[in-house]
């Protein structure tokens, strides 16, 4: 069975750092671009950052250009997101998606985790 599973998240002051992993099993990642997306509280889901299968390709939304890193480990069939500088309204439970290709378009994506909570909280 197909699955991603994230972990990573926790409690944060603003200014921390911290990495979330998305792994897969059941599958490889090898061709699929992996997308990370987040939800606050009252909001919509919002794309943050995508990689494309070969890593090559990346895009940040605006809110966290200069502060997350998205990154690959085909090897380890895992995907990575670097947060660092982190603010109160990155507050938001976070998901890892596997899709065809690389887009910020939540419902191109075909399998989803289950998401890892963030708080930035002092």
């Amino acid at each position: 069975q197909e699955q991603l599973v994230e972990s990573g998240g926790g409690l944060v002051q603003p200014g921390g750092s911290l990495r979330l992993s998305c792994a897969a099993s059941g599958f490889t990642l090898d061709y699929y671009a992996i997308g990370w997306f987040r939800q606050a509280p009252g909001k919509e889901r919002e794309g943050v950052s995508c990689i494309s299968s070969s890593g090559g390709s990346t895009y940040y939304t605006d809110s966290v250009k200069g502060r997350f890193t998205i990154s690959r480990d085909n090897a380890k069939n895992t995907v990575y997101l670097q947060m660092n500088s982190l603010k109160f309204e990155d507050t938001a439970v976070y998901y890892c998606a596997a899709g065809r290709y690389i887009t910020e378009v939540a419902e191109e994506y075909d399998y989803w985790g289950q998401g890892t909570r963030v708080t930035v909280s002092s």
